[in-house]
């Protein structure tokens, strides 16, 4: 080629794209975009799972405490205590009565197993004479991992409650705690 050829031929150089079809934009933008539907998958999560940890009406739990103390400290003027067993399945209940000799036992028991946390996990049936001193019911659903429980006579005479970890203690004790109310603040949410 000659020095002519060269000079008659332009050089284009190219031509600038549109912002919106260079990648450094939306590679900038991907960072607070992600960042604010992170913060609206967050809130939908702890607006689903709020906790119902928080007494609405504080007076009236107050109440319940006094209650309950005296439901306790009859437990413990009667004697009653109760192991409580897991079933097949996780799901059924079965416990032993232990009632001083002479004591009228009741047909039925109220059970309650609460959920540390989260208060539609909750549970209460009736529990019926199934032979003897046992009682026996069944839950809506198996459970696991680890909840409160409440049990006492349908007339609400007397109470006894416990912990349980359902998946480290196959039998719980239920005994009465005298001059105190260990489950009151739960009992009543």
């Amino acid at each position: 080629m000659t020095t002519l050829d060269l000079a008659s031929q332009t050089v284009s150089s190219p031509q600038p794209k549109p912002w919106y079809r260079e990648p450094w934009p939306w590679i900038l933008m991907a960072g607070p975009a992600i960042v604010v539907v992170a913060g609206l998958v967050t809130f939908r999560i702890a607006y689903q799972h709020k906790e119902d940890l928080v007494v609405e009406d504080y007076y009236k739990e107050g109440l319940a405490i006094n209650q309950s103390i005296e439901l306790d400290a009859h437990a413990t003027a009667l004697g009653v205590a109760a192991n409580v067993m897991l079933g097949s399945g996780n799901k059924d209940i079965r416990i032993l009565l232990d009632a001083p000799e002479g004591m009228q036992r009741p047909s039925e028991l109220d059970f309650r197993l609460i959920h540390p946390i989260r208060k539609d996990e909750d549970e209460e049936i009736r529990l019926k004479v199934s032979g003897g001193n046992f009682y026996a019911g069944t839950l809506n659903r198996p459970i696991s991992g680890r909840w409160n429980v409440i049990m006492g006579d349908p007339n609400g005479q007397w109470r006894l409650t416990g912990r349980w970890n359902v998946n480290e203690t196959p039998v719980l004790r239920l005994v009465p705690i005298a001059g105190s109310s260990s489950l009151s603040n739960v009992a009543g949410r």
